[in-house]
């Protein structure tokens, strides 16, 4: 039985109406006007009053010679772990080709996705790392070309970091460009950019919601809204640490979810409290304290079995794991987008590079996909080849079953092949 030493208010009825129709307003826009559209949103959003937007050599020249050496040699690090690691989730995904009986040859072919447009939003808090992330698993998935977006920050255009982040990465080409009409305009192809077959990467709603609205014209990642952390915790773990980890997340913005669930009251009971002594020094408390007010919970379960079937049930983005029986819960958890075993690790770990990727799902949807990762970027393919012999042996077999669906001119298709090849 679990029970709740914070439960967080049931959420507020949303009316998504009118984000959807502004958007698709937006869209059509850009889809009618193209350039000029694009143009007229970049000077009301984003204050760009530039004609240009694609990123010149030179200027990325210039900001790399501007940069601190010890940023770039951390970005190499993860550029090499997050890659690092992708290539090797794309040495599991493998073409073959089988005859599963004689003379009927089945095949499967991994075909990167050719072009593809990620987006690395500005805002609060401008997420650099988000570059290694899209880019850089799109570039070790063999992507042929990637365009990069990303908002500008003053007439300067972007942030100096992201622009170094997405060049080192590897996209071919770099725009500053934001907001919805960043995704409309690598959909639909405008301001320079050759329509992309995919886009990736968060951002405002504004954004996610365009993403929903452009799939379909394009491929994209997934859909992803305020960011989640759960951690599990057992009378072993430093009630200090959990809280410093929940606040952590909790401080993406008001709406950031911070959950835990733990088999120990005592624990729940010192988190609470380390929660709140941290919460009052903390220096991102403006966004931090509203996400744990409003969304913040602490669960009490009577067992490790039963803090798992919780923690199934929030399906969290990113879930924690400090117990004295970190090799069970990894056996026997199931919805997650990322999981960290261990005091010894953190989300911002994830986050910022120790490797896996960390644009994953939210809102339960871990309950059915993972998050980006190298196989998102890859078209697993099909093909057959049958010999004469072997298409006349199942031709009168498929001819049934087309007839039994009433689909007679596909009826006739194996009917021709059968008389087609008789001995």
């Amino acid at each position: 039985m679990k029970t709740y030493l914070k439960q967080a208010p049931p959420p507020a009825p949303q009316d998504r109406t009118r984000l959807e129709e502004a958007v698709r307003r937006m869209l059509a826009d850009i889809e009618a006007n193209r350039d000029e559209a694009v143009k007229r949103y970049a000077r009301e959003l984003d204050r760009w009053e530039s004609g240009a937007f694609r990123v010149s050599d030179d200027q990325i020249r210039k900001v790399a010679g501007e940069l601190p050496e010890s940023f770039k040699a951390d970005f190499e690090y993860s550029l090499a772990q997050v890659v690092g690691f992708a290539q090797r989730q794309l040495d599991t995904l493998k073409s073959f080709e089988t005859e599963l009986e004689p003379g009927i040859v089945l095949g499967q072919k991994m075909i990167p996705v050719e072009r593809v447009g990620c987006y690395v939003p500005g805002g609060k808090f401008p997420l650099v790392a988000s570059a290694i992330m899209s880019v850089g698993t799109a570039k070790a998935a063999g992507v042929a070309h990637v365009v990069a977006c990303a908002p500008p920050r003053d007439a300067k255009g972007m942030y100096p970091y992201t622009l170094y982040a997405l060049h080192r990465a590897g996209a071919d080409e770099i725009y500053n460009l934001g907001g919805a009409q960043a995704m409309a305009a690598m959909a639909y192809g405008c301001v320079g950019i050759a329509p992309v077959d995919m886009i990736t990467g968060a951002g405002n709603p504004y954004v996610a919601e365009a993403k929903r609205q452009l799939f379909g014209t394009v491929g994209i990642d997934l859909l992803a809204g305020p960011t989640e952390i759960l951690v599990i915790a057992d009378d072993s773990a430093d009630p200090a640490l959990v809280a410093t980890d929940l606040l952590g997340q909790a401080e993406h913005g008001p709406d950031s979810p911070a959950w835990l669930v733990t088999t120990s009251r005592a624990l729940g009971e010192a988190a609470l409290k380390e929660l709140e002594r941290q919460l009052a020094v903390l220096p991102t408390r403006k966004t931090a304290e509203p996400a744990w007010r409003d969304h913040g919970e602490i669960v009490v379960v009577d067992s490790d079995d039963e803090a798992i079937a919780v923690s199934d049930g929030y399906a969290p983005e990113h879930l924690e794991v400090m117990t004295s029986k970190n090799p069970y819960y990894l056996e026997r958890l199931k919805n997650y987008g990322s999981l960290f075993l261990g005091e010894e690790s953190t989300v911002a770990y994830g986050d910022k590079g120790v490797g896996t990727n960390h644009t994953l799902p939210t809102a339960r949807a871990a309950r059915y996909t993972g998050g980006l990762w190298v196989g998102k970027f890859i078209k697993t393919v099909t093909y057959q080849r049958l010999t004469p012999e072997a298409s006349r042996r199942i031709a009168p077999v498929m001819s049934r079953i087309c007839a039994v669906e009433g689909m007679l001119a596909h009826q006739i298709t194996a009917d021709v092949r059968e008389q087609r090849y008789a001995r």
